[in-house]
């Protein structure tokens, strides 16, 4: 029996996480007989993840990624279980792992927004680590059989970077609505607190332009509130810091780290959701929130016209006027969105079962 092997290491991270936790579940549940699959977690991770499946074994692989240990231990483990055919679901790998494998880039945004801001590290350590990133992912995309990218903005955008001689290994697959969303209720407690809102979900890396956001919203002279919700970090403190200075800490509020039922109540009575974002691979928010038919005003950027096409609200995200334009007129024209012909495409269980059919080939065919 083949042995395949799935770094999981991220389980537990956002954004990547999800797309684990989706594609080990939907794995597990259409319990492939044909092969064995070795499940690489940290830890931290291990207890969480539960196969009903006899054909899944779970490795301990305690080593961070961007790491020395990565680069050697993790090496050596693999070397050591013989994997058949390894996928690596994130750009930071073991590039001296010579053997078969496919691997997932989820986006190009630290390519395309290197940026000291964002990064906790001084100015020369962020300049090293993102040299070896260049490095590690240009070794990963030219040496992998197959890419797996979440859209057709992705394929590209790594194309116009490495060439198109990479283009035929490269295969789009959607992603979808997290099994975990779509099983849970929403907490209807928060009703008694939050009223009359539009949200943003998601991290506060630079990139995903809350700040733009923040400036616009302090001057749409509406009674609605703001809701960010992500985590509480280092970016989530310094955004704090920004409504503070235009004294806006009673509009525009941080709801931090929530929890499935919280990000429901939200999704399902909210006025809308707002992403400003200059760049994704994917954007699960937009796709959540279509979900639960939330009206989506966000960037007129490639990948949310690919996911959505006219279906949402657009604005130049480099424009806080017309960020706040679109706001003001979503409020006042009240735009209904049918977002159910979108929604057929973008499934978590077709994803697992393409990737299947990719492990297949690459392990029977080549």
């Amino acid at each position: 029996m083949k042995k395949i092997g799935i770094d999981a290491r991220l389980y537990s991270q956002t954004g990547i996480g999800t797309y684990l936790q989706n594609f080990l579940f939907y794995l597990d549940k259409n319990n492939p007989e044909k092969e064995s699959y070795y499940v690489y977690l940290r830890k931290e991770d291990f207890s969480k993840v539960k196969f009903n499946s006899k054909n899944f074994t779970k490795k301990v692989a305690d080593y961070p990624w961007h790491s020395l240990s990565e680069q050697s231990g993790f090496l050596r483990q693999l070397n050591q279980d013989r994997i058949d055919l390894m996928h690596f679901t994130y750009f930071s790998y073991p590039i001296f792992y010579w053997k078969k494998f496919i691997a997932t880039v989820h986006d190009a945004t630290p390519l395309l927004f290197k940026t000291g801001k964002a990064s906790t590290k001084n100015q020369l350590i962020y300049n090293i680590k993102h040299l070896f990133f260049r490095i590690i992912l240009r070794c990963q995309i030219e040496r992998a059989i197959k890419i797996i990218t979440p859209t057709y903005t992705v394929k590209k955008q790594l194309i116009n970077i490495y060439g198109e001689k990479i283009s035929k290994k490269i295969l789009p697959i959607y992603e979808g609505i997290s099994y975990k969303i779509i099983k849970t209720l929403e907490n209807k407690d928060l009703g008694k607190k939050f009223k009359n809102f539009f949200i943003y979900v998601g991290n506060f890396y630079p990139h995903k332009n809350v700040e733009k956001l923040i400036q616009a919203f302090s001057k749409t002279q509406i009674s609605h509130k703001l809701i960010l919700l992500g985590p509480n970090d280092y970016f989530k403190d310094r955004l704090f810091q920004l409504i503070n200075r235009l004294k806006q800490e009673k509009k525009i509020l941080f709801f931090n780290n929530p929890s499935i039922s919280d990000l429901v109540f939200f999704y399902k009575n909210a006025q809308a959701l707002i992403h400003p974002s200059l760049s994704e691979g994917f954007g699960l928010p937009l796709i959540e929130a279509a979900y639960f038919n939330c009206p989506i005003i966000a960037s007129d950027i490639n990948v949310f016209k690919e996911l959505l096409g006219n279906s949402y609200l657009s604005f130049n995200p480099n424009n806080v006027g017309d960020i706040i334009n679109k706001i003001k007129s979503f409020i006042e024209k009240k735009p209904n969105f049918n977002y159910e012909n979108i929604l057929k495409q973008y499934s978590f269980e077709k994803m697992t079962n393409e990737t299947v059919k990719i492990y297949r080939e690459v392990l029977y065919e080549n």
